[in-house]
């Protein structure tokens, strides 16, 4: 069965051309011509495919390798078996994601159900739109008064783009995703199901109960975000809630109002970031993390998995647990816990 049929008719290239377009050294220079169309892991690669590694902890499944070639640092080429042709890298990774996407452009991005540069007649496009040449709308795209949609954008089935909202060029707003009170820059991806620019949560107390505070701000999304799949982003109170350019947001995430996210930043599934929050750049947060409200995190910080940061965090800190910690000091207290475990310290009151 192809695993790929998915994505298209498969990108032929030779070896030699992938080299020179991933900023990789050939090896061999015999193998120039040799056409490569796929991906795989390492350990089913076929004659096909190009696979990578990037330690020897991967090194027993070249015994058995049959790929066109492997992407590798300099360090590892010498653990290749005969006949196995390198693709040599200083990043690995890096040079693999940079192939797979020559292999799978069509993987890049949602794609649409219309034809380049079609409205759908089962779309509803308000006559004040502006939509540039190129615009792709899928059936039952419902696009709202005065919006501003910019060249080679898609607007996947169901989706919703509201009044006065401005979308930049060459952006994906996937399947059902709802945009409202928002500014959308250009090559941004919004995956299935995201809500953008709803309601913050903001109410004032009051005897009879809570009184909603009427959230009146915008969402603003720079370019070359991604927003994975039912992610949530509030739109600000007053303020506006800020994503900066180039940061990736996973699957499942929760942003707050007013909140503003530097540049370049990666935060994982079911990570909640409470109202207000200011994040710099480069910050790096883990899997169903929380942050509250109103905290300052500096530029190049890490948060690790399941962290609760209940304290503003200066730039480049490394941090853990709950409350989130330097990361030094949570590893010890780790290590310490799994070592009175082991041994039944606390039971004899150590």
């Amino acid at each position: 069965m192809d695993q790929n049929q998915f994505f298209g008719a498969r990108q032929a290239i030779p070896l030699g051309e992938l080299a020179g377009r991933i900023g990789a050294l050939l090896s061999q220079a015999t193998a120039s011509d040799r056409l490569v169309e796929s991906v795989a892991p390492i350990s089913r690669a076929g004659p096909k495919d190009i696979c990578y590694i990037q330690s020897r902890s991967s090194a027993d499944y070249l015994k058995t390798c049959r790929a066109a070639a492997i992407i590798c640092p300099e360090a590892l080429v010498s653990l290749l078996p005969d006949g196995l042709t390198a693709l040599v890298s200083n990043n690995p990774q890096l040079a693999f994601a940079r192939a797979s996407a020559l292999l799978y452009p069509a993987a890049m991005r949602p794609q649409s159900l219309v034809g380049d540069g079609e409205v759908s007649p089962q779309a509803s496009v308000d006559s004040t739109a502006a939509l540039e040449a190129g615009v792709e709308v899928s059936p039952f795209a419902v696009i709202g008064a005065r919006a501003e949609i910019g060249a080679g954008t898609r607007i996947l089935s169901g989706a919703v783009i509201g009044a006065d909202v401005k979308i930049g060029r060459n952006a994906t707003i996937g399947a059902h995703v709802s945009i409202t009170n928002a500014l959308i820059g250009n090559n941004v991806i919004i995956h299935t199901g995201a809500r953008i620019g709803q309601d913050g949560f903001g109410y004032a107390g009051s005897p009879t109960g809570m009184v909603k505070l009427p959230q009146v701000g915008r969402v603003i999304i720079q370019d070359d975000v991604e927003i994975g799949a039912n992610t949530t982003i509030d739109r600000g109170a007053m303020d506006d809630t800020v994503i900066g350019e180039g940061t990736k947001i996973d699957n499942l995430v929760q942003i707050g109002h007013n909140v503003q996210i530097g540049r370049h930043c990666g935060i994982v599934s079911q990570v909640g970031i409470a109202g207000s929050v200011k994040i710099g750049d480069g910050v790096m947060i883990g899997g169903q993390a929380g942050v509250n409200g109103h905290l300052e995190i500096g530029s190049g910080v890490q948060i690790a998995a399941r962290s609760g940061v209940l304290s503003s965090i200066e730039p480049g800190s490394r941090v853990g647990g709950i409350p989130a910690r330097p990361m030094k000091l949570y590893l010890r207290e780790l290590a310490e816990l799994s070592r009175r475990a082991q041994t039944g310290g606390d039971e004899q009151g150590e």
